[in-house]
């Protein structure tokens, strides 16, 4: 059997602004007044026959800056096409998280992964769906697009699609945000999307007020990084700029967790 192996598809690092236009800048530089800095990192996991994405990057619908090319000429680097991704996983239904699947590089709309499952909460689905006239023309077309050409499964709260993979609800950052787990003997796996979005919150107890249940995020973050430390996940933070994954190793009452950086 061929060994597990598991990347970080890094696509930048951005500024971005009440516009939500992504804005390029370094890994070291401060983002522009009255922006976030936000870094991007689909994960690519490589476990026998299946090639399978948690989350898909941001694709093109997010400024000039941001290009389909990205996630393709990373995985071209690893000499992958997007034919052979098999599986696609979705934490939450943001559109920076999902904005990868599908593109119009040739003038039209068509499937990045062609061949892939996409795998997205299907209360999550709906719920997008009822709110979609508030988005922007662009966002309800690639929405549209995929709602009738993408091979998309639902899942439920709780849900073990694909041997090692499975889904698990944890609210917080949006009402139906799902937390994606690997589990193939020793080597395991939790990405939390924005739940635990970056290192940076490890240790850290707050409520952000850009959360749909603010207080949820806060308890399940706390609740994730136990189960990680004592069942020995290792964390892949996705908008994370210079540790993407990295273990809690040992836990101190005062200090908290101990991060061993594996990337």
């Amino acid at each position: 059997m061929s060994p597990v192996k598991v990347t970080p598809l890094y696509e930048g690092t951005f500024s971005v602004g009440t516009d939500k236009v992504f804005r390029r800048i370094g890994r070291e530089d401060k983002p522009y007044k009255k922006s976030l800095k936000l870094s991007i990192n689909p994960f690519l996991i490589e476990n026998g026959e299946r090639l399978v994405l948690f989350d898909a990057g941001l694709g093109e619908l997010f400024g000039d800056e941001t290009s389909i090319k990205t996630i393709l000429g990373n995985l071209e680097k690893l000499s992958i096409s997007d034919y052979e991704i098999t599986d696609v996983f979705i934490s939450h239904l943001h559109f920076d998280h999902m904005g990868g699947l599908a593109n119009r590089e040739n003038g039209y709309w068509e499937l990045t992964f062609p061949d892939a499952k996409i795998r997205v909460s299907e209360k999550g689905w709906k719920k997008l769906y009822s709110v979609l006239e508030y988005h922007g023309e662009e966002e309800q077309d690639f929405f549209h697009f995929l709602d009738s050409r993408g091979d998309i499964e639902f899942l439920s709260e709780s849900d073990a699609p694909v041997e090692h993979f499975r889904v698990e609800l944890i609210g917080g950052h949006t009402e139906f945000h799902q937390a994606l787990f690997f589990e193939n003997g020793k080597n395991r796996y939790l990405m939390a999307g924005d739940v635990i979005g970056t290192r940076g919150v490890i240790n850290r107890t707050y409520a952000a007020k850009y959360d749909y249940n603010p207080e949820k995020s806060m308890r399940e973050r706390k609740r994730l990084q136990r189960l990680s430390y004592e069942q020995g996940h290792a964390i892949m933070a996705y908008h994370e700029t210079d540790h993407t994954i990295f273990l809690l190793k040992e836990y101190d009452e005062k200090k908290g967790y101990l991060i061993e950086n594996l990337t």
